[in-house]
Protein backbone atom coordinates (compact mmCIF):
# COMPACT_ATOMS: atom_id res chain seq x y z
CA UNK A 1 0.00 0.00 0.00
CA UNK A 2 1.16 3.55 -0.76
CA UNK A 3 2.51 5.85 1.95
CA UNK A 4 0.37 8.98 1.52
CA UNK A 5 2.78 11.30 3.37
CA UNK A 6 5.71 10.12 1.25
CA UNK A 7 3.66 10.67 -1.91
CA UNK A 8 2.76 14.21 -0.84
CA UNK A 9 6.37 14.96 0.16
CA UNK A 10 7.60 13.69 -3.20
CA UNK A 11 5.17 15.93 -5.11
CA UNK A 12 6.01 18.91 -2.90
CA UNK A 13 9.70 18.35 -3.66
CA UNK A 14 8.93 18.43 -7.41
CA UNK A 15 6.96 21.67 -6.98
CA UNK A 16 9.78 23.22 -4.95
CA UNK A 17 12.26 22.26 -7.67
CA UNK A 18 10.09 23.94 -10.31
CA UNK A 19 10.02 27.16 -8.26
CA UNK A 20 13.78 27.01 -7.63
CA UNK A 21 14.46 26.42 -11.33
CA UNK A 22 12.34 29.46 -12.21
CA UNK A 23 14.26 31.63 -9.73
CA UNK A 24 17.55 30.40 -11.17
CA UNK A 25 16.41 31.02 -14.75
CA UNK A 26 15.18 34.54 -13.99
CA UNK A 27 18.38 35.42 -12.11
CA UNK A 28 20.30 35.00 -15.38
CA UNK A 29 18.05 37.49 -17.15
CA UNK A 30 19.57 40.95 -17.63
CA UNK A 31 17.22 43.50 -16.08
CA UNK A 32 19.04 46.77 -16.76
CA UNK A 33 21.23 46.69 -13.68
CA UNK A 34 24.47 44.86 -13.01
CA UNK A 35 23.99 41.22 -12.00
CA UNK A 36 26.95 38.82 -11.86
CA UNK A 37 24.66 35.86 -12.64
CA UNK A 38 24.45 36.89 -16.30
CA UNK A 39 28.06 35.67 -16.58
CA UNK A 40 27.48 32.23 -15.02
CA UNK A 41 27.24 30.41 -18.36
CA UNK A 42 30.49 31.84 -19.73
CA UNK A 43 33.37 29.36 -20.07
CA UNK A 44 36.95 30.55 -20.54
CA UNK A 45 39.75 28.60 -22.23
CA UNK A 46 42.25 28.36 -19.38
CA UNK A 47 45.42 26.34 -19.91
CA UNK A 48 43.76 23.97 -22.35
CA UNK A 49 40.47 23.37 -20.51
CA UNK A 50 37.15 25.19 -20.34
CA UNK A 51 36.67 26.81 -16.93
CA UNK A 52 33.80 28.91 -15.56
CA UNK A 53 34.60 32.63 -15.60
CA UNK A 54 34.24 32.74 -11.81
CA UNK A 55 37.03 30.11 -11.48
CA UNK A 56 39.65 32.30 -13.19
CA UNK A 57 38.70 35.74 -11.85
CA UNK A 58 36.86 37.66 -9.20
CA UNK A 59 33.60 39.24 -10.35
CA UNK A 60 32.12 42.25 -8.56
CA UNK A 61 29.54 44.98 -9.13
CA UNK A 62 31.08 48.31 -8.05
CA UNK A 63 27.88 50.16 -9.00
CA UNK A 64 24.44 49.43 -10.49
CA UNK A 65 25.57 49.72 -14.10
CA UNK A 66 29.01 48.06 -14.02
CA UNK A 67 30.42 44.56 -13.60
CA UNK A 68 34.15 44.39 -12.84
CA UNK A 69 36.14 41.26 -13.67
CA UNK A 70 39.62 41.00 -12.19
CA UNK A 71 41.54 37.97 -13.55
CA UNK A 72 43.86 36.23 -11.12
CA UNK A 73 46.41 35.74 -13.89
CA UNK A 74 47.32 38.64 -16.22
CA UNK A 75 47.60 36.23 -19.17
CA UNK A 76 43.84 35.55 -18.88
CA UNK A 77 42.72 39.01 -20.10
CA UNK A 78 42.50 38.03 -23.79
CA UNK A 79 40.72 34.66 -23.25
CA UNK A 80 38.20 36.28 -20.87
CA UNK A 81 37.45 39.09 -23.31
CA UNK A 82 37.07 36.59 -26.17
CA UNK A 83 34.70 34.43 -24.09
CA UNK A 84 32.54 37.45 -23.20
CA UNK A 85 32.42 38.67 -26.82
CA UNK A 86 31.51 35.16 -28.06
CA UNK A 87 28.81 34.71 -25.40
CA UNK A 88 25.14 35.73 -25.56
CA UNK A 89 25.63 38.50 -22.99
CA UNK A 90 25.75 41.11 -25.77
CA UNK A 91 28.03 43.58 -23.96
CA UNK A 92 31.43 44.69 -25.20
CA UNK A 93 34.12 44.41 -22.49
CA UNK A 94 36.46 47.31 -21.70
CA UNK A 95 39.98 46.43 -20.58
CA UNK A 96 42.25 48.90 -18.80
CA UNK A 97 45.07 46.42 -18.07
CA UNK A 98 43.97 45.85 -14.48
CA UNK A 99 40.25 45.13 -14.68
CA UNK A 100 37.77 44.16 -17.40
CA UNK A 101 34.63 46.27 -17.12
CA UNK A 102 31.20 45.51 -18.53
CA UNK A 103 29.00 48.60 -18.63
CA UNK A 104 25.35 47.52 -18.57
CA UNK A 105 23.36 49.75 -20.93
CA UNK A 106 19.92 50.92 -19.82
CA UNK A 107 17.08 48.91 -21.34
CA UNK A 108 14.75 50.44 -23.91
CA UNK A 109 11.00 50.35 -23.27
CA UNK A 110 10.55 47.77 -26.03
CA UNK A 111 13.29 45.52 -24.58
CA UNK A 112 11.71 45.80 -21.11
CA UNK A 113 8.36 44.59 -22.49
CA UNK A 114 10.11 41.76 -24.33
CA UNK A 115 11.90 40.65 -21.14
CA UNK A 116 8.66 40.85 -19.13
CA UNK A 117 6.98 38.64 -21.73
CA UNK A 118 9.90 36.18 -21.49
CA UNK A 119 9.46 36.13 -17.69
CA UNK A 120 5.82 35.23 -18.21
CA UNK A 121 6.78 32.34 -20.51
CA UNK A 122 9.30 31.00 -17.99
CA UNK A 123 6.66 31.34 -15.27
CA UNK A 124 4.15 29.40 -17.34
CA UNK A 125 6.70 26.59 -17.76
CA UNK A 126 7.05 26.45 -13.97
CA UNK A 127 3.26 26.43 -13.56
CA UNK A 128 2.99 23.51 -15.98
CA UNK A 129 5.60 21.60 -13.95
CA UNK A 130 3.63 22.22 -10.77
CA UNK A 131 0.38 21.10 -12.40
CA UNK A 132 2.11 17.97 -13.67
CA UNK A 133 3.38 17.18 -10.16
CA UNK A 134 -0.17 17.57 -8.83
CA UNK A 135 -1.57 15.35 -11.58
CA UNK A 136 1.08 12.67 -10.94
CA UNK A 137 0.25 12.74 -7.23
CA UNK A 138 -3.48 12.40 -7.91
CA UNK A 139 -2.83 9.50 -10.30
CA UNK A 140 -0.76 7.72 -7.66
CA UNK A 141 -3.49 8.23 -5.06
CA UNK A 142 -6.20 6.94 -7.42
CA UNK A 143 -4.14 3.81 -8.09
CA UNK A 144 -3.62 3.38 -4.35
CA UNK A 145 -7.40 3.01 -3.86
CA UNK A 146 -7.18 -0.22 -5.86
CA UNK A 147 -4.35 -1.35 -3.54
CA UNK A 148 -6.48 -0.84 -0.44
CA UNK A 149 -6.25 2.86 0.44
CA UNK A 150 -9.53 4.16 1.81
CA UNK A 151 -11.40 6.72 -0.28
CA UNK A 152 -11.54 9.14 2.66
CA UNK A 153 -7.75 9.11 3.00
CA UNK A 154 -7.40 9.55 -0.74
CA UNK A 155 -9.74 12.58 -0.77
CA UNK A 156 -7.91 14.14 2.20
CA UNK A 157 -4.57 13.60 0.47
CA UNK A 158 -5.98 15.07 -2.75
CA UNK A 159 -7.09 18.18 -0.81
CA UNK A 160 -3.60 18.46 0.74
CA UNK A 161 -2.07 18.14 -2.73
CA UNK A 162 -4.35 20.92 -4.00
CA UNK A 163 -3.24 23.13 -1.09
CA UNK A 164 0.41 22.49 -2.02
CA UNK A 165 -0.42 23.30 -5.64
CA UNK A 166 -2.06 26.60 -4.65
CA UNK A 167 0.88 27.51 -2.35
CA UNK A 168 3.44 27.00 -5.11
CA UNK A 169 1.32 28.79 -7.72
CA UNK A 170 1.27 31.84 -5.42
CA UNK A 171 5.04 31.52 -5.00
CA UNK A 172 5.53 31.43 -8.80
CA UNK A 173 3.29 34.49 -9.20
CA UNK A 174 5.32 36.35 -6.54
CA UNK A 175 8.65 35.45 -8.20
CA UNK A 176 7.41 36.64 -11.60
CA UNK A 177 5.90 39.84 -10.19
CA UNK A 178 9.17 40.67 -8.43
CA UNK A 179 11.27 40.10 -11.59
CA UNK A 180 8.83 42.07 -13.78
CA UNK A 181 8.95 44.94 -11.29
CA UNK A 182 12.76 44.83 -11.42
CA UNK A 183 12.71 44.84 -15.23
CA UNK A 184 10.17 47.65 -15.56
CA UNK A 185 11.92 49.91 -13.01
CA UNK A 186 13.81 52.57 -14.92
Amino acid sequence: MIDVKACLADQEKKMEQAAAFLEETLSHMRAGKANVHILDAIRVNSYGSQMPLSAVSSITTPDQRTIAIKPWDKSMFAPIEKAIIDSEVGIMPENNGEVIRLCIPPLTGERRKELAKQCGKEGENARVSIRNARRDGIDKLKKAIKDGLSEDLEKDAENDLQKLHDKYMKKIDAIIAEKEKEIMTV
